[in-house]
């Protein structure tokens, strides 16, 4: 445990939500500093770099400041309830691009124990932008969701007829308090990438549909 940035979790408080993150830094020292700045008052439970090195900054069971302003289901307090990995990327800001192998390779085994010590269902397993789409883009429309998914981490949505339309609430977006549009667009970076528009068009309708039927 290396950074000075964490607090207590609340009481009797499950770890029930994996959020992924990308430093969005110019360098992966300068996303380390920052992590582990007493003044900058921002943490992640790991670092991966783009090397696949981890590096552990607090401890599972300390509650990390990771999530910022958020909500999911609900739910305030994201940091509370969740572990945070942040992954070394330049992110939108810094010439975003693609996760290497080596990085992916590291996440997929970090996620494989960590969901082995700790009972998270699947939707839970989160990108940032999910759970804060009015402020965050990250790990965005590059990261490789499908990969987690074979793996058995997280979840990828078969699309399926949508009758009666659902809605991104049903799911846990923050509707009404991010608004449509930015809920719309988070959800289409994590499970439609290929084209993000903020318009939850009958394509994505019928991939959130498949999404609520795994977790029904």
């Amino acid at each position: 445990m290396i950074s000075p940035n964490h607090n207590a979790r609340p009481a009797d408080q499950a770890i029930d939500m994996l959020l992924l993150h990308y430093t969005g830094m110019a360098t992966g020292d300068a996303a380390l500093a920052r992590l582990c700045d007493e003044a900058a008052e921002v943490s992640a439970h790991y670092l991966i770099d783009e090397g696949g090195e981890v590096v552990a900054l607090v401890s599972e069971d300390r509650r990390a400041w990771h999530a910022g302003v958020a909500c999911w289901a609900g739910a305030r307090d994201i940091n509370g309830c969740s572990i945070g990995i942040e992954l070394v990327n330049p992110g939108h800001e810094f010439g975003y691009r693609a996760f290497p192998q080596a990085q992916m390779a590291a996440l997929l085994t970090l996620c494989g124990d960590i969901l082995g010590r700790h009972s998270i269902p699947p939707h839970r397993v989160l990108g940032h932008s999910d759970v804060a789409p009015a402020r965050k883009e990250d790990p965005g429309e590059l990261f490789d969701w499908t990969a987690l998914a074979v793996a058995g981490i997280g979840l990828w949505p078969e699309a399926k007829g949508a009758n009666p339309v659902p809605a991104l609430e049903d799911f846990g977006y923050d509707v009404a308090g991010a608004g449509l549009v930015a809920c719309a667009t988070a959800f289409q970076r994590h499970w439609r990438p290929a084209k993000i528009d903020g318009v939850m068009d009958a394509e994505c309708q019928d991939l959130l549909a498949g999404l609520l039927d795994q977790i029904a």
